[in-house]
């Protein structure tokens, strides 16, 4: 999937956690917690050579290269998702629970993809959740629907809390 699909996919998992912990959309909590979310989606793709966040995080991404780590794989695995909830845990509950369900929307939107993903890295063999006849390929049409399906969830989300006294 492309990034700006997991962008979608972070921002709505943002907004599920905001929900949940009953925060106000209009508030600078939520704010933070958006953008976050955004960003944490796309993290898992540090492994990808080329891609946004390995040149944002230049070190970690060479790093990752420079062991043999291939894209989705360990940044894609259950065990990543784990360790980055035991790092993130000092983090407020808010940013916390943002951050995890942010990044674990990454490897669960590649599921879709017919290449799927290492989801119990270091063991191998890759999941998918689509036989290849029905999978989602990376910038294909049916992409860019899940992205504006995930988007219009988005919009839905925050005024699905209004209450309009009706």
């Amino acid at each position: 999937m492309l990034q700006k699909t997991h962008s979608a996919a972070g921002l709505v998992a943002a907004e599920i956690v905001l929900v949940n912990l009953q925060v106000p959309f209009l508030s600078w909590d939520a704010a933070g917690a958006i953008l976050l979310g955004c960003l944490a989606g796309t993290l898992a793709d540090v492994d990808k050579p080329g891609s946004t966040m390995a040149k944002v995080l230049f070190p970690l991404s060479a790093l990752l290269k420079l062991i043999h780590i291939r894209h989705r794989t360990l940044t894609h695995s259950l065990l990543f998702v784990a360790a980055l909830a035991l790092a993130a845990s000092p983090l407020p509950l808010l940013y916390f629970w943002v951050l995890v369900a942010a990044y674990a929307s990454h490897p669960l939107i590649d599921l879709l993809n017919e290449n799927g993903v290492q989801l119990f890295w270091p063991l191998k063999g890759k999941v998918r959740l689509l036989p290849k006849a029905l999978a989602v390929d990376t910038g294909s049409p049916l992409e860019t629907a899940i992205r504006w399906l995930l988007l219009i969830v988005s919009l839905w989300i925050p005024f699905s809390t209004i209450d309009f006294g009706w």
